[in-house]
């Protein structure tokens, strides 16, 4: 009784429309704060306070004070996976809702940020070259890094031995909402994201999180993963080739 207790508590707080727009604008990865979260939910400041606090509470939110700005993070991987899996029901097994498509959409089906990995067509496209060149195995019940694919991680400048390896799942297939097929997710992906924005390959877009490939991210994708994405804008439907 208690955990079904817990479950319709949780429930209750993602499935409020300006809660969910929250915790969905902080899948990105970075911290907002009340006032960035308020805009984005289109609510007023103490509305968003009060919803902030609900979250924290639940720990489903972390909050670190700067300053006078109080910055707000998704708590933990477990609390991102539970998002991440209830977008995917939502995309895959409810019946879709006619809605035009617009610039932003197409841009966060291209590349975006899924908490901490890279996602859409662009982590599609990744994960597919890892597992064609035998580097990472990725199925339902979760993934792997082979020992090719650790010294190719390595040499690309992934810190798989961190200290953080050891708090969280290593390796995982995450169901992309977007392209219906997996991406790579836990540690690893986590690494091959934080590399590709140091590297300046990919660029955050305020507001949101899609990212943009970088002119030295198409060569750096085509050069270190094999994958060369040929489109005319980021908007269009990349052709995916592996070298």
């Amino acid at each position: 009784m208690v955990a079904a207790a817990n479950m319709v508590e949780v429930a209750a707080l993602v499935g409020d429309t300006s809660r969910a727009t929250v915790l969905a604008a902080l899948m990105g990865g970075q911290a907002l704060t009340a006032s960035e979260l308020a805009a984005l939910a289109r609510v007023s400041k103490s509305t968003a306070s009060g919803h902030l606090s609900k979250l924290v509470k639940a720990r489903l939110l972390d909050v670190t004070q700067k300053r006078r700005n109080r910055y707000y993070r998704i708590a933990s991987p477990l609390v991102a996976r539970m998002l991440e899996g209830i977008k995917a029901v939502a995309a895959i097994e409810t019946p879709p809702r006619h809605q035009p498509r617009s610039a932003q959409d197409d841009a966060l089906r291209f590349a975006r940020t899924c908490y901490d990995h890279v996602a859409g067509r662009l982590g599609v496209a990744i994960a597919d070259a890892l597992v064609a060149r035998r580097f990472v195995v990725l199925s339902e019940d979760g993934g792997e890094v082979t020992a090719a694919g650790a010294r190719f991680l390595a040499k690309f400048g992934a810190q798989l031995n961190s200290k953080t390896a050891g708090r969280r799942i290593f390796c995982r297939a995450c169901l992309d909402w977007s392209e219906r097929r997996y991406h790579v997710a836990g540690l690893v992906g986590a690494e091959i994201c934080r590399r590709c924005l140091e590297l300046g390959w990919l660029a955050r877009r305020r507001d949101t999180r899609a990212v943009q490939i970088t002119p030295a991210g198409r060569r750096g994708l085509r050069e270190t993963f094999g994958i060369k994405l040929d489109f005319d804008s980021q908007n269009s439907e990349p052709k995916r080739r592996y070298l």
